[in-house]
């Protein structure tokens, strides 16, 4: 990076500076008034200076106003809003606690953000929902499901029933950044799909970034899924659970040194296997999974946090078919505050995610994973009332370990091999301003500069012309090439280098105090990639870094958007259209293997990939009757051209639409409170089938029927729809006393659509006909769930 890169921020830093030295900060942080836990995202604002600023993620705020005195409104949904007036004559720190509207059972009563759109931040392509909301929602088997409720929102759909992941206006399901508590989570589900990782009992923060991505994110296309873990009660203990048909889980929390700090120590687990074994079924599957989180003020200065997850899944056939998954993250952080203008947090992370296969009835062990540590340290300037910066470096080192062989007994034949492990660094450095420059015109601006290094030590294939795929003229087909020779590189050697530099910009042009237009455009570098022949994560799914031949996806993504509030922020309306183009979106020629593949440059092929559409979504924010409608109505395709005027490329060159093209995506969800005892609440799904490739014909050659396909992913599975409902019963006779309870029921699926989760062809051995055979995962599935809290 170039050393002359900090003069300008130095200057801008410097300017800044001189120009607020006749200015005062008003600094501090804002905490829930009941347990001291610090609240992300509330809402300030100045009456006079007609200024608004939010909680950064840790709860600090600060903002530099002339002397004089000012009318400060501090508000968060589910929190009374707190009015005080504020005498600014010297710097001034100022802690605010806030206290509920309203006492819940929901522990996570703490909300992301006010409902009402915040028409003048330059922030769009950004979604929101609160614990309290996803809590009320229905899903299946009675647990909380943190994915399932972001598929609700426009632009976010599912690979299909029962899998795992999710895809962002077009991308793949490895172009999403999943964070926990700052740290990278892998895969995302449990079963499957069937649940996902984070316990909602121990969640305090999310939010969803599809678009105008802030540059201290990087490494993925698509989206960011930000999530924070609750810090636990400062002042007292107290627990919460649910028993569940299928799961149950308990959360405690309380304060380690009253008032300074505080644990958090939350469990999850499954049991609908040991039904299985009371009938002598010898199958399970079911997961586990530990969340915890240590939280100690120093003094007002400093504040550190320890958090953790750990999680597992275990499926098993027959005791000869074992397949263990599951990720394992570990974060230390230091907040310092170095001033009442420059907060800074400094992390130390640990990311792996390890799958496994132990095949008994072969005799061997299959182990492989990744693992990341990472170093970040994030600094956020508030140079005056107008203008903020927040820039920081980050470096991230990887192990990859693709594959290693164990045989489990001496008859298995089987010989220990561990495939070549791969190792890679990534580093980035970045600075982002928050910019009003008038009334009605806030800008965000920054760039990121990243650099990654692929590293040794391995024994590489070299190609002739440096093609490890060649296209055969006579058949038509590409195939994979047969290495000339190797070549070997030492530890920490590097193998491969890119340097990105990645622009980000977004701009809100204020109509009124009620709306206003907002565009944005971002460029975003993914070094990783998830090789895979699903549309969805699987166990088996080997994560490779980029190299000479799998080169690193870049993104250019621009949308445009209206925004506003309705009738008093009763209603909230928004409405983007988008567009994104990505380099370097790989594709596999037919009849690729992907499982223990040494050489994946042999099979894959570089192509480009767009996606476009338009995303509405409209909210009613308050009343008895709560709710939104979100649709999304877009288009995704990938091309690969050939290399030379001979070669076809794949689907003869053609755009063709990938895996995750969903045309239409319709999600209806209200929530009613029809009094203090009873709540309702239901959601409607309807998307555009998975596009899939069907045979067309067939015919025989030497006695053997081959099928003829139609052009890739030109086919669709029948619609997706569903309908859950769910009822919340809370006993009037929570009241006065110390513990309270709840029982939620729901019905996945009412009306027990059967939707295909894949349709497959065969020849029907009694007729001699062809025959479709539609897979569906779900119909109509019940649950009860107790909840309780002391």
């Amino acid at each position: 990076m170039p050393k002359n890169i900090f003069i300008p921020i130095f200057l801008i830093l410097l300017t800044f500076q001189l120009h607020s030295q006749q200015k005062y900060t008003l600094s501090g942080l804002i905490s829930d008034g009941r347990n001291k836990e610090t609240l992300i995202g509330v809402s300030l604002y100045i009456e006079e200076t007609k200024t608004g600023l939010t909680t950064n993620e840790y709860g600090f705020y600060s903002i530099t106003l002339p002397k004089g005195n000012y009318t400060l409104s501090i508000s968060y949904v589910g929190y009374k809003t707190v009015t005080e007036t504020i005498n600014l004559t010297q710097d001034t720190r100022k802690n605010f606690f806030i206290s509920e509207s309203s006492q819940q059972l929901d522990e996570v009563v703490i909300i992301q953000n006010n409902k009402r759109v915040d028409v003048r931040k330059p922030e769009m392509s950004v979604n929101k929902l609160t614990i309290q909301e996803i809590k009320e929602m229905p899903v299946i088997f009675g647990e909380v499901d943190v994915i399932k409720s972001i598929l609700t929102l426009p632009g976010v759909t599912n690979a299909g029933e029962g899998q795992s992941g999710f895809n962002v206006r077009g991308g793949a399901a490895d172009q999403n950044l999943v964070l926990l508590d700052e740290a990278t989570i892998y895969n995302s589900s449990h079963l499957f799909g069937l649940f996902s990782v984070f316990n909602p009992d121990a969640i305090k923060d999310l939010k969803l970034y599809k678009g105008g991505i802030p540059a201290r994110y990087g490494g993925r296309l698509s989206s960011i899924l930000d999530i924070y873990q609750k810090e636990g009660n400062k002042n007292s203990f107290h627990m919460n659970g649910g028993i569940g048909l299928i799961s149950s889980r308990i959360l405690a929390e309380g304060p380690i040194v009253k008032g300074k700090g505080s644990f958090v120590l939350a469990g999850r687990g499954s049991y609908a296997h040991l039904f299985l074994k009371l009938v002598d079924n010898p199958n399970s599957a079911y997961f586990y999974d530990l969340n915890t989180k240590l939280s100690y003020s120093i003094n007002e200065k400093n504040n550190i946090y320890l958090s953790g997850y750990f999680g597992r899944d275990v499926f098993q056939l027959n005791n000869n078919f074992v397949n263990t998954y599951g990720n394992t993250v570990i974060n230390f952080r230091w907040n310092h505050l170095f001033s009442d203008k420059l907060f800074s947090n400094m992390s130390l992370i640990y990311s792996d995610y390890y799958y496994g296969l132990r095949l008994d009835f072969i005799g061997f062990n299959w182990d492989s994973g990744i693992k990341n540590y990472n170093f970040k340290y994030d600094f956020k300037h508030y140079l005056t009332d107008k203008f903020k910066l927040t820039y920081g470096l980050q470096s991230n080192y990887y192990d990859f370990n693709p594959g290693k062989i164990e045989p489990t007994n001496e008859e298995s034949g089987i010989n220990a091999d561990q495939l070549d492990k791969k190792y890679a660094l990534e580093n980035a450095f970045y600075a982002d301003a928050e910019h009003q420059i008038s009334k009605n015109i806030t800008l965000s601006y920054g760039f990121r500069v990243s650099n990654f290094l692929r590293l040794g030590q391995q024994t590489l294939n070299t190609y002739a012309n440096n093609q490890p795929v060649t296209f055969n003229s006579e058949f038509q087909i590409y195939e994979s090439a047969e290495p000339i020779g190797t070549v070997s590189y030492g530890k920490n050697q590097t193998i491969a280098q890119f340097n990105n530099i990645e622009p980000r910009f977004a701009v809100a042009y204020t109509l009124n105090d009620d709306q206003s237009i907002k565009a944005s455009y971002n460029r975003m570098s993914q070094y990783l990639h998830l090789i895979s022949n699903t549309q969805s994560p699987t166990p088996l799914d080997v994560w490779a870094p980029s190299d000479q031949y799998l080169k690193p996806q870049i993104l250019d993504q621009v949308a445009l958007g209206y925004f506003r509030n309705l009738s008093d922020d009763v209603y909230s309306l928004e409405v983007e259209t988008f567009f994104k183009k990505i380099k370097n979106r790989v594709d596999y020629i037919d009849g690729a293997n992907l499982i223990a593949n040494e050489a994946i440059e042999r099979v894959v092929l570089n192509g480009k990939a767009r996606a476009y559409g338009l995303e509405v979504l409209f909210r009613k924010n308050s009343g008895r009757f709560k709710g939104w409608v979100s649709y999304t109505l877009s288009r995704t395709e990938q091309q690969v051209d050939g290399r030379t005027p001979e070669e076809t490329g794949i689907n003869n060159g053609e755009w063709y639409r990938t895996g995750f093209d969903k045309l239409h995506n319709l999600a209806i969800v209200g929530n009613y409170k029809l009094n203090e005892k009873w709540r309702f609440s239901s959601n409607f799904i309807l998307q555009t089938g998975q596009p899939v490739t069907f045979p067309t014909g067939q015919y025989e050659y030497q006695g053997i029927t081959v099928p003829i396909f139609s052009s890739r992913n030109e086919n669709n599975l029948p619609m997706y729809h569903r309908l859950d409902v769910s009822a919340t019963l809370t006993p009037t006779k929570n009241k006065g006393r110390k513990w309270q309870s709840e029982w939620v029921f729901g019905i996945y699926n009412i009306y027990n659509r059967m939707n295909s989760a894949s349709i497959t062809f065969r020849q029907n051995q009694e007729t001699g006909s062809n025959e479709a055979l539609r897979l569906s995962i779900f119909g109509i599935v019940p649950s009860a769930t107790y909840n309780i809290k002391f």
